[in-house]
């Protein structure tokens, strides 16, 4: 919504513009009438839109033509005033005004004109019927309003009327020629409905009607207004109403007669209710709200955020079969500008055997757009309209933004949901294998995959003593002369190499020395392809041996040349070692049945976290009371 409306009134000398802004202001015909009148603001709590208004005189005796046309660039609306007894004043309309109005606006940005007929008491009859073809010519006229500035006859519904125009327009909405709604304000509404239709069956229920009308208007439609309501669709639509529902083609012609009818402002309220600017463009700021994102901080949903969109899948999930087909994907995503997602989100994700994106592998890139770009997502939820349907504030409200890293070490414990494992090798090491693996592709899945489809993400659940996280893994390029920041800020690192390859471990030696040495991160050794014979590495220690020099656990043997889904033991590991960076683990199973795994659990588990907390309040009061006791000893 503007935050004020700037009314400016032009027109021939002696039409009567310094008499109507004065009557408005006194209420009262002034006996003595200036050339012109001063710039007035009506305060915000006295006009019917809340709204501070701003009106401004045009005198030709006093300003210039350059004071003029600044006058015109700033207006918001401009009211051209004529005298209904006066035909030259009516003639300039169109031969000096308007055209003089059209010079001096951009053309992108249209300003709505309000035709004011003054002086209707020195007549008996009105001017419209030669008004009207001019209204019908110029598209930019809002309306035309015959008034008295004598007899105070309309001079409040003129400057409501242009209040009116600027706020409500109806111009983006609305084609007086083809009586029908514009392209741009159908698809926008278009867009609205769907959002609205929760279980996506093509029709606006009750439930759904009251939930629109309370989201917009802060109150829910009475039962018999709402059935007044769709029999006025039912008497002039056939297919308006279907199963006692409101169709889209019937919301479509609500709205249709809300303009005609010249109720702009509810369709308006609607359009920015979701999120809508003048140009039926989607606003910036509703698209993107203010999020900071602290250094060292990530970001991840949070739990209102995955409810949201679990039901958004359900809603066009059809089949019910949990995964999302080609049309159901573009159903999803029809409410989006374009397709959010290519071909490679299925390599990035988990399928079905059909290669549809499964619910995991949905909330998974999700999860991945969160955390490599927040602002998409802020951008995503708000075309699915999150914040309305889920009654928040802003897609904002969705994200959850994890605390410095720094302070997870510190206190050796994360609260943090998603996990990043960059993955270093050499050309040929198997690392778009690897990635794949995790998705449970072995290598004969992983040949079908088209080159151009293919991803160098792949993110996926994984479970650490119980607790589902999500694993990012990330296949940097191998050339390590040019990491970037991106590149090295991870949460554990993966050295990959070809165990038939001799040459292949060097690399993974030197990225470790070059760059993660002397880091806090941890990193793992992958010993890649090992179905095939193992070649003894061309280094100058063996790959076990480098591992103990630096204190990192042994190389792990690693395959996706399998029958079955590859294993995923070694993502597990992964996951832990990102999740307790400062714990050398003497296990390195996660199986939850050794002995370690069983106390990791018992460790970690709220019973001895809440056990911990009251032994140290405990603590904490008994050695208060001896201090107590010391001091007042002495």
């Amino acid at each position: 919504m503007r935050k004020d409306v700037r009314i400016l009134l032009v027109g021939e000398p002696k039409v009567g513009k310094t008499s109507l802004i004065m009557s408005l202001v006194s209420e009262e015909f002034p006996d003595v009438v200036p050339y012109r009148a001063e710039e007035i603001t009506i305060p915000a709590d006295v006009t019917p839109e809340r709204v501070p208004t701003h009106i401004v005189d045009y005198s030709e005796a006093e300003q210039t033509d350059e004071q003029l046309f600044q006058e015109i660039s700033k207006a918001n609306v401009i009211c051209i005033v004529y005298s209904v007894n006066n035909k030259k004043s009516i003639e300039k309309v169109t031969s000096h005004w308007i055209p003089l109005i059209t010079e001096n606006t951009d053309k992108d940005s249209r300003v709505p004109l309000i035709l004011v007929g003054n002086k209707s008491d020195l007549v008996e009859h009105s001017s419209m019927e030669t008004i009207l073809p001019i209204m019908n010519q110029y598209s930019e006229i809002e309306t035309c309003v015959e008034c008295s500035a004598k007899n105070l006859k309309n001079i409040s519904e003129l400057f409501y009327y242009a209040q009116k125009a600027v706020l409500h327009p109806t111009g983006p909405l609305y084609c007086p020629e083809k009586k029908d709604m514009k392209p741009l304000c159908v698809k926008a509404l278009t867009r609205i409905f769907k959002v609205s239709d929760l279980d996506n069956d093509g029709i606006l229920n009750d439930n759904e009607l009251n939930f629109f009308q309370r989201t917009c208007f802060n109150t829910p439609l009475e039962p018999q207004a709402l059935e007044d309501v769709k029999n006025v669709v039912r008497k002039n639509l056939s297919d308006g109403v279907c199963d006692n529902g409101l169709t889209l083609k019937g919301f479509l012609f609500l709205h249709t007669l809300f303009i005609q009818r010249g109720r702009h402002e509810t369709t308006w309220t609607v359009l920015r209710r979701f999120g809508y600017d003048d140009d039926l463009e989607l606003n910036q700021d509703y698209l993107f709200p203010p999020l900071k994102i602290p250094p060292d901080c990530t970001t991840e949903l949070n739990h209102n955020a995955y409810l949201f969109l679990q039901s958004v899948f359900d809603k066009h999930d059809k089949d019910r079969d949990c995964a999302l087909s080609p049309e159901e994907l573009r159903d999803l995503f029809d409410v989006f500008p374009y397709m959010p997602w290519g071909p490679d989100v299925n390599n990035t994700v988990c399928t079905n055997d059909q290669g549809w994106i499964t619910y995991q592998g949905y909330l998974s890139q999700w999860t991945l757009t969160t955390y490599l770009d927040v602002q998409r997502c802020l951008e995503y939820l708000g075309y699915l309209g999150y914040s309305i349907i889920a009654e928040q504030e802003s897609q904002a409200s969705g994200i959850t933004v994890t605390r410095d890293k720094k302070i997870d070490l510190q206190k050796k414990q994360t609260q943090r949901s998603v996990f990043r494992c960059n993955v270093f090798g050499d050309i040929g090491s198997g690392k778009s294998g690897f990635l794949q693996s995790f998705l449970g592709r072995n290598l004969t899945l992983q040949k079908t995959i088209r080159e151009e489809h293919r991803s160098y993400y792949a993110i996926s659940t994984t479970y650490v003593y119980g607790q589902e996280k999500y694993l990012l893994l990330h296949e940097v390029f191998p050339d390590f002369d040019y990491l970037s920041d991106a590149d090295m800020a991870c949460d554990i690192v993966c050295l990959l190499y070809d165990v038939s390859n001799p040459y292949s471990f060097e690399y993974c030696a030197k990225v470790f020395k070059q760059y993660f040495m002397d880091s806090k991160t941890p990193c793992m050794m992958i010993a890649a392809k090992s179905d095939l014979p193992e070649i003894k590495q061309m280094y100058g220690c063996s790959p076990l041996e480098f591992c103990r020099r630096h204190r990192m656990p042994p190389p792990q043997s690693f395959t996706c040349n399998t029958a079955a889904a590859p294993s995923r033991d070694i993502y597990t590991k992964l996951t832990t070692m990102a999740m307790y960076p400062h714990a050398r683990l003497r296990c390195m199973c996660t199986c939850n049945r050794c002995t370690f795994c069983l106390c990791q659990n018992f460790l970690n588990s709220e019973l001895l976290q809440t056990v911990r907390a009251k032994l140290y309040a405990v603590v904490l009061r008994r050695s208060s009371l001896l201090l107590t006791n010391v001091f007042s000893s002495l």
